[in-house]
């Protein structure tokens, strides 16, 4: 019982989106790197992007090398979450999802978006059970 509690309370606070910290593996030393960063929940499924750069940023490179990760949630509860990271490239998918990004961001520029933010989805390890499950 005490795992489905903690499982509802962590769905309740990836619903949400917000921010978190990330860690990857550097690709070139192996070490863990932590950044904070943006996710969103966008129908269920967990999204990392970022503002629009053409410079590639060091954790995509990270995860594109080692798609393992842990999502620190630090806000309300606080957990470590392992999972993989699938790096969106698709240029239809990005603009379905980047859409709606730049929807919770307030942001009206969705195709320089889709050109030049980067964009994972996260998927945890261990999915977490609902009530209804």
């Amino acid at each position: 019982m005490a795992m489905q509690s903690t499982d509802e309370s962590l769905l309740r606070s990836l619903e949400r989106g917000g921010l978190i910290d990330i860690t990857t593996t550097g690709r070139r030393t192996g070490e863990p790197r932590r950044l904070e960063i943006a996710f969103h929940n966008i129908a269920g499924r967990l999204y990392i992007s970022g503002i629009p750069s053409r410079t590639r940023r060091s954790w995509l490179a990270n995860l594109e090398a080692e798609p393992r990760l842990t999502l620190h949630l630090k806000r309300g509860v606080k957990a470590d979450l392992p999972a993989r990271a699938r790096i969106v490239d698709d240029i239809d998918e990005r603009r379905t999802i980047l859409t709606e990004v730049a929807r919770n961001w307030r942001r009206a520029d969705v195709e320089t978006m889709v050109r030049y933010s980067p964009l994972i989805e996260v998927t945890l390890d261990r999915p977490l059970l609902s009530r209804s499950a």
